[in-house]
């Protein structure tokens, strides 16, 4: 048997052993949560000592077995360079999760956990599974906990919130299954390798470009791209920080996963049609999350317009259709998990102290007041604008770079427009973090508590942030260490060569 299982059946056994009533479980639920996603997390890290990372493209670790014999749906999992990075940053944010909760009071702590645990099942399984029908059951899975998450944890107007972001992802959900159907039924396959190793072949052109458009607007709505957004403000300002943290690290993810692991490979011609399109709305997405990150007075708010704008890039990676720009979306989704939820985490502890995530309430004089806090929310935000040595650059440079030379029959003026606006939007990037500095950790203190004593960076908070910090560090003085993964994966997928 696949180690692999192992990812999904233990956080999945363990999400149900809270309501059992068994001695430390039920005293200290989040701390048995914190345990059981540590063991994954050290299971995750088991597949990356265990990886050949001389064959990055081969999938690794695969099972392979008969699950819905009728329909020819297989229980098909394994592992390769671009889903292995996701997994370990999956890993890693729930257990980082359950650390920042630490022992806070926590209404129905058992409930959270496992709903916590649930959606690291959905999770994990969806970069993991390689049968159509497999991926869309994961896909869903994470659907109703994180509902649960924000409407039963989050802040005032959580409902309406949680029933926004439930009824925007079902209608993305039904169009997906239908262009996974659609792909299925014409190639008389749903496994993903054999799709990906066909390149659109047993696909007549009106279908490739009908799959596309229907597997593409299902899996927009999660990613998000513009105008698709609309649900994602709401949720993360509503949602509790370990909401916010996993719904903008892993979720958003799993979107433009699926772009990069289904459509494009399976349906090249659909890709082809509709990648002109998919830039702009990339492009439009990446300033129109800038200036709605200028007019915001609420910070979870505007790392969440941030967000609209950072994965803009990365779906401007994606229309590319060469090399350069998916490896530049793989890496810049992994740049944008640990960096925005490093930011939700920040985001979490100034309203614990302060009260308030409101800008102008906030005041500044951060720095003065608490100056660990401050420098690690400002090493956040100078990582979020993209600076040359941290996690953030490499992939917008090289979305940029990926746009200036677009695949081989795709308009290159369009893409050189693009181009530039993506990068008018990365200066305001730069203008509405720096805003942002200026607002709340430098100057004189004049909003909540102004003039009195502010909690610095706590223990429990250090260790949630830490790997996030080193890790940007990593990945940004050594992009190698993902690069290396992906660009494999990504030729075999486009059907590149080496």
């Amino acid at each position: 048997m696949s180690t692999l299982v192992h990812l999904l059946w233990i956080p999945l056994v363990a999400a149900v052993l809270p309501h059992l009533r068994i001695g430390f479980i039920a005293r200290d639920p989040i701390g048995f949560g914190r345990y059981a996603a540590g063991f994954v997390l050290a299971m995750a890290l088991v597949q990356v000592a265990a990886f050949d990372y001389g064959t990055p493209a081969r999938m690794q670790q695969r099972m392979n077995e008969p699950w819905i014999s009728a329909l020819s749906v297989r229980f098909h999992l394994g592992i390769d360079g671009v889903s292995l990075p996701l997994v370990v940053l999956t890993a890693l944010l729930v257990f980082l999760c359950f650390v920042h909760l630490g022992r806070r009071e926590v209404a129905n702590a058992g409930l959270l956990t496992s709903l916590l645990l649930i959606l690291e099942v959905g999770m994990i399984g969806t970069f993991l599974a390689l049968d159509l029908v497999l991926f869309f059951v994961f896909f869903e899975i994470v659907l109703l906990p994180m509902f649960a998450v924000i409407a039963l944890w989050g802040g005032p107007r959580r409902k309406h919130a949680a029933y926004k972001f439930l009824l925007f992802t079902l209608a993305g959900s039904a169009l997906l299954l239908a262009g996974l159907v659609l792909i299925g039924w014409h190639a008389r396959t749903f496994d993903m390798i054999a799709l990906a190793g066909q390149q659109g072949r047993a696909l007549p052109h009106g279908v490739q470009i009908a799959a596309f458009a229907l597997v593409g607007l299902g899996l927009a709505v999660k990613a998000p791209i513009w105008p698709l957004h609309t649900w994602l403000p709401d949720a993360h300002t509503e949602a509790p920080t370990v909401g916010s943290v996993l719904l903008a690290g892993v979720l958003l993810k799993m979107g433009t996963y699926g772009l990069v692991r289904i459509a494009v490979p399976a349906a090249p011609e659909g890709a082809a049609y509709w990648a002109p399109w998919l830039g702009v709305l990339a492009a439009v997405g990446i300033v129109y999350g800038a200036l709605a990150c200028l007019a915001q007075t609420d910070l979870k708010r505007m790392i969440a317009y941030s967000s609209v704008g950072h994965m803009g890039f990365v779906l401007l990676g994606i229309a590319t259709l060469t090399p350069v720009g998916l490896n530049a979306a793989l890496f810049g989704n992994i740049a944008h998990g640990l960096i925005t939820g490093l930011l939700f985490f920040l985001a979490g502890s100034v309203k614990d102290r302060y009260g308030t995530g409101d800008l102008t309430e906030l005041g500044g004089g951060m720095l003065a007041r608490a100056p660990r806090l401050a420098s690690v929310l400002t090493f956040a935000c100078v990582a979020s604008l993209a600076l040359p040595g941290l996690a953030g650059f490499w992939g917008e440079m090289m979305t940029l770079v990926g746009a200036y030379s677009p695949a081989e029959g795709l308009p290159r003026d369009t893409f050189l427009v693009l181009m530039v606006v993506a990068a008018f939007g990365a200066v305001l990037t730069a203008a509405y973090f720096l805003r942002l500095l200026r607002k709340i950790t430098h100057g004189r203190a004049t909003g909540a508590e102004a003039g009195g004593a502010v909690a610095d960076v706590r223990a429990a908070e250090w260790a949630a942030w830490a790997p996030l910090i080193v890790l940007v560090l990593l990945v940004g003085l050594w992009p190698k260490v993902l690069l290396a993964l992906t660009d494999g994966p990504v030729r075999a997928l486009i059907g590149a060569g080496s």
